[in-house]
């Protein structure tokens, strides 16, 4: 037989009865001051905050993958530039063979090494391009990591728990 059913319980000495009433009271003052709503609120706002981030960090994601698609088309181009320079070096190298061998082989050696230098100078080019492309890439994601974790490490263990209770308590 429940405690509360015994006519012991309803006697006004007895300070179970005003326990009881107190946490009924307590309840009762909890929901009329809209502590779940406050709760509910709180708990919403910190979702949405949440999933405004994960859309920040895909956006990021996004323009980091938009931005090495176009220095690898980039890349590919000045690759392409420099096997159409080596072709035409080459053809001019066998024009003037015609002409003299001695000049030829002057000519040959100038536009090797300028072939080359633009060869390499574009390499290096590219190469740069693509270094400071990955390291912006990689700042604006260890910020946007950072940014999430200082936001995360501002809670409180003993203070989420106590909320979690709360719902299981008042159910």
């Amino acid at each position: 037989m429940p405690h509360f059913l015994e006519a012991y319980f309803w006697n006004i000495s007895n300070p179970e009865l005003w326990v009881g009433i107190g946490l009924v009271l307590f309840f009762v003052i909890l929901v009329v001051a809209g502590v779940p709503k406050l709760v509910a609120g709180q708990l919403d706002a910190k979702a949405n905050k949440i999933q405004s981030e994960l859309d920040e960090a895909a956006r990021l994601r996004a323009e980091a993958e938009a931005l090495l698609a176009q220095i690898r088309a980039e890349k590919a181009e000045a690759e392409a530039q420099s096997k159409a320079m080596l072709a035409a070096a080459e053809a001019d190298a066998r024009i003037m063979e015609a002409e003299a061998k001695a000049k030829l082989e002057e000519a040959l050696a100038r536009r090797q090494a300028m072939a080359e230098r633009r060869i390499a100078s574009a390499e290096a080019q590219a190469a740069a391009e693509v270094k400071a492309a990955a390291a912006d890439v990689a700042a604006q994601a260890a910020e946007t990591i950072l940014a999430a974790r200082a936001a995360t490490a501002k809670t409180d263990p003993q203070l989420d728990a106590a909320i979690a209770q709360i719902g299981t308590r008042l159910n």
